[in-house]
């Protein structure tokens, strides 16, 4: 442990130490950057981190790298060819000789196009009938799915869906595409509410993932800033194996934690290092996988502060992190899960030996050295548990959709609206997962509301 100067020292110098040690502070506090804090990775574009050493780096060509396999995409199979074209020759294009047919392979350009007039206009007529007897008109009956519907049927109205969610399209652009494209004039009021009904169309599917959240092993949870007319709410991500349910809240704190998952959440929480999930699992006896990433960054910043003994200090836990991780990346070699756990244990003990025995006497350092006494187990909880991601990156990853589709709209004006974005991030993400086609669940979902039958679930099929 480091010797503290014990010499005495008159007030002035006492004054001046301090200082120095204040403004070290707030160089440290502007130099982060995501890099080496939770700051996101958007704000490095208003004040980038500072540039890699000339020549350290050097940049990839474009295209495809050396060593990587081509990707092509497969021909149409030939049931999926609507009109075949043969060409053929009537003689010899170099000497004009005549030609017999060859039964060797033709070459072949497929070609995808779409229909001049891609909309089919119907036309449903409830026919007038005159009853003689009671001397009433009465009309035939006409399908209430075709009236729930409306102009658009549920294929159009899905579209609109896909094209505002996952094209991150304005009422505006949707309009003009709908007009110039596909040939039919919407006004933006009319277009606003068929996304009102795809919105319906997935309350019940939202709400089925939300009753099943609280019962799940394992989740990794994150949240990030969303804007309401200016009000500061918050979006929050919880990423199971397999779907991710998104929750607009008016808080970040714990509170949304205990509405969602109960104060009876009997799995493992995997997040950051964020004061709310440290009070739920305080107050709730959560079991909880702090994120290694977040706390690397956090390393880094005291690599980086300009403080010695912190830079010291930093560099020595960066050093036992990069051997904590290049055991993970090496798993394969290990012979069996047995000896991957003790190499992972051993790295982990030296890590938090040195932590605390070999301590900074700086604020910062003895912030940072606190996580590991207070809370050893929830950082290294993976080593123990089976099927336990060391970092976050699962939850940090299905949020940034929600990053961009922000940036691109300027958040929502209203409960209408976040709403209709918890359900459609919940949807996109969810089926981008499974592997499951957006479009095609957005038109299943409208079918069914507009035919008043069951919602289709976002839950894999368990048969």
């Amino acid at each position: 442990m480091a010797e503290r100067d014990t010499r005495t020292r008159c007030p002035e110098c006492e004054r001046l130490v301090a200082r120095v040690a204040e403004l070290e502070a707030q160089l440290a506090a502007a130099r982060k950057h995501s890099g080496n804090s939770s700051k996101p990775p958007s704000s490095d574009i208003v004040k980038p981190p500072p540039s890699a050493a000339a020549g350290k780096n050097k940049k990839r060509r474009r295209g495809g790298q050396p060593g990587h396999p081509r990707h092509e995409r497969p021909a149409f199979p030939p049931e999926a060819i609507d009109e075949p074209f043969d060409y053929t020759l009537e003689h010899c294009p170099d000497c004009g000789g005549s030609l017999e047919a060859d039964d060797g392979l033709p070459r072949v350009v497929q070609q995808v196009e779409i229909k001049e007039k891609p909309l089919r206009i119907e036309e449903h007529r409830g026919l007038p009938f005159w009853c003689a007897q009671c001397r009433r008109l009465h009309y035939g009956v006409i399908p209430q799915a075709v009236v729930n519907a409306g102009l658009l049927g549920p294929r159009l109205t899905a579209l609109v869906g896909f094209l505002k969610s996952v094209c991150h399209a304005s009422f505006s652009t949707i309009r003009k595409f709908l007009r110039d494209v596909v040939g039919i004039t919407i006004s933006r009021g009319h277009l606003a509410k068929v996304v009102r009904k795809v919105s319906a169309s997935l309350r019940n599917s939202y709400e089925e993932l939300l009753a099943t959240l609280p019962g799940e092993e394992r989740l990794n949870v994150d949240e990030t800033g969303h804007r309401d007319q200016g009000n500061r709410l918050w979006t929050w991500c919880f990423r199971a194996p397999l779907y991710t349910l998104f929750r607009i809240a008016p808080s970040r704190g714990s509170d949304v934690l205990i509405e969602v998952l109960g104060r009876e959440f009997d799995g493992l929480l995997g997040c950051d290092y964020f004061s709310a999930y440290r009070k739920y699992m305080k107050d709730c006896g959560v079991v909880v996988q702090f994120c290694l990433a977040h706390l690397i960054r956090d390393v880094k910043f005291l690599v980086e502060h300009p403080n010695a003994a912190n830079r010291r200090y930093g560099t020595m836990l960066l050093e036992h992190l990069r051997k904590l991780f290049g055991i993970i990346h090496r798993r394969e070699t290990y012979a069996s899960d047995a000896s991957f756990r003790k190499a992972l244990a051993t790295v982990r003990n030296a890590l938090v030996g040195d932590a605390i025995l070999k301590l900074a006497h700086t604020r910062e350092a003895g912030n940072l050295a606190d996580r590991f006494v207070n809370h050893m187990d929830s950082y290294f909880r993976f080593i123990t548990t089976p099927n336990v991601e060391p970092t976050n990156n699962l939850a940090e990853q299905a949020i940034r959709f929600v990053a961009i589709h922000r940036r691109m709209t300027q958040g929502t004006r209203g409960a209408i609206g976040q709403r209709w974005c918890e359900r459609i991030w919940t949807v996109v993400t969810t089926c981008a997962q499974q592997g499951r086609s957006v479009f095609e669940f957005l038109v299943k979902a409208v079918q069914a509301h507009f035919q008043a039958a069951p919602a289709p679930s976002l839950l894999p099929d368990s048969t």
